[in-house]
């Protein structure tokens, strides 16, 4: 009778631990990219002026009344996207920790054939996206910061101050720039690991979705400010 070695065992034990991990960064990411669009498509109802910028961030705060509390849909969506931001940093780390376990002597010759200049951003891409996330959740949303000192309980007015400076709004493209390279190669990582580039045209089709939404999304974001500081959205 065969028997399994501890160290086959093991391996086994780890991959399946591994595709879990990489599982639960495909979900979460795909949980994000659901909210992006949808931030996204908020933002741009600034190109509609203040009323109907302002009139969405309220509807935003009252969706669901009465079973839902005045903002309780925006709870349920910050409760959701901080246990995802949980899952996905601790899913990377943990990867990152045991590829770097794994290859203990550097290759002597690197060789990028199959990867891409975004794959390679991935790492401090993340980094830089949290550290935007929290100055941009300070900015909008928990500290409300308007960093042109002008009042900050008007949703649209706070966005037309904070753009109007242009060194916020280079930090803000610079972090979608970031964004979109993150999106472009972990949308194609998150369709590797549901099993949907099994064939070449499916491999093609995943680059070409992962690029095309990586740019909607990129592009999207980066209009409003663009079109702030150059006074097409004002006050």
């Amino acid at each position: 009778m065969a028997t399994a070695s501890p160290s086959l065992v093991k391996n086994s034990r780890g991959m399946r631990s591994t595709i879990a991990l990489k599982l639960m960064m495909a979900v979460s990411g795909i949980i994000f990219i659901g909210f992006v669009l949808l931030h996204m498509y908020g933002n741009l109802k600034a190109f509609s002026g203040h009323d109907a910028y302002n009139d969405y961030a309220h509807h935003l705060r009252t969706f669901g009344e009465p079973m839902l509390p005045y903002g309780g849909l925006l709870w349920v969506i910050r409760v959701v996207l901080v246990l995802s931001l949980v899952v996905h940093v601790y899913a990377a780390v943990t990867l990152w920790r045991r590829a770097k376990r794994a290859r203990t002597v550097k290759y002597v010759v690197k060789k990028n054939k199959h990867s891409t200049y975004a794959s390679h951003l991935m790492r401090w891409g993340g980094v830089t996206l949290l550290l935007f996330i929290v100055w941009h959740l300070l900015n909008f949303t928990i500290g409300k910061v308007n960093v042109d000192g002008g009042p900050t309980n008007d949703p649209y007015n706070l966005l037309v101050d904070s753009f109007s400076v242009w060194w916020l709004t280079l930090i803000y493209l610079v972090a979608m720039a970031m964004l979109g390279a993150h999106l472009h190669h972990g949308i194609w990582s998150s369709m590797q690991t549901l099993g949907l580039t099994n064939s070449v045209r499916e491999r093609a089709l995943a680059k070409r979705i992962g690029l095309v939404l990586a740019l909607i999304i990129t592009i999207g974001f980066s209009l409003v400010p663009v079109f702030v500081l150059a006074g097409v959205i004002d006050k």
